[in-house]
């Protein structure tokens, strides 16, 4: 994939990942949309990264999502790119957690991801191209103490992308699951406690992690070739993403599945 001239749209843009996938898409030539709850801070990455679109709004927001959806296709055409980047992690024990984190981690790390493909997914087809990346996690092939919210919905983003690109493997759209290990980003900062505040203090293994725009390459440079799945972690962490890494035979398995008239056949029984 060449993404000269391409449109990206990445949520979760203001910091960390989307931030530095913003500055590498930038340096590539791509048009860039970005999105996050806080305007300053995407107005400062937009400083640095060429033509830009802003469009702020909460990801939970479903009304504003759409509205996002319709701005950002309309603004060059086309979205080329989108990238499922929002969201929140967890550092609290089950024994300790209250249900309210846990519907508030799966309604902003997987419904709303979803939502954002969802909206994207039919203009993406009627084009007959596009590239949906889904930001997930280690912690969405090995489940990790104290992070119990957050590795069932990495978890389950990957299900959703998995059968997504199944779904969409006969339409020239392609579907990346990103999964990485500790990157050095304010993740841990921000993650949500027991009680649903804001941790505050980082991990030793965030800190010294992979740097975020390192990281952003890999994706990308993964993204251009082809890749289904794309594990950035190194050590112990790349150990367990290996180890848990779906073979590219079982994908192409499933989407001869696709090809030979699953879905129809499915459907007419239905």
């Amino acid at each position: 994939m060449d993404f000269t001239g391409k449109v990206a749209w990445i949520t979760g843009a203001s910091s960390g990942i989307g931030a530095a996938l913003a500055r590498d898409l930038a340096s590539r030539g791509v048009h860039l949309v970005l999105s996050g709850r806080d305007e300053t801070r995407l107005a400062e990455v937009a400083k640095e990264c060429g033509e830009t679109f802003i469009l702020p709004f909460d990801v939970r927001d479903e009304d504003a999502l759409a509205e996002a959806t319709r701005k950002a296709i309309a603004w060059k055409g086309g979205v080329d790119l989108a990238f499922a980047n929002a969201g929140v992690s967890q550092r609290s024990r089950a024994l300790k957690t209250d249900m309210q984190v846990y519907r508030d981690i799966i309604d902003i790390d997987l419904i709303a991801q979803i939502a954002f493909s969802q909206g994207l997914i039919g203009h993406m087809v009627e084009r007959g191209s596009g590239a949906l990346a889904f930001i997930s996690s280690i912690a969405g092939k090995v489940g990790v103490p104290m992070r119990t919210g957050y590795c069932a919905v990495k978890f389950g983003l990957a299900g959703y992308g998995d059968a997504l690109r199944a779904e969409l493997s006969q339409s020239g759209v392609s579907v990346h699951m990103i999964y990485p290990g500790s990157v050095a980003t304010n993740v841990s900062r921000n993650a949500m406690t027991a009680d649903g505040s804001k941790r505050g203090v980082s991990d030793k293994a965030i800190d010294e992690g992979i740097p975020a725009p390192d990281a952003a390459k890999t994706m990308l440079d993964g993204i251009a070739n082809g890749e289904r799945e794309i594990i950035i972690a190194q050590g112990v962490e790349l150990a367990m993403g290996d180890a848990r890494r779906t073979p590219d035979a079982l994908f192409e398995q499933i989407e001869a599945m696709v090809a030979a008239g699953y879905m129809e056949k499915m459907e007419a029984e239905a």
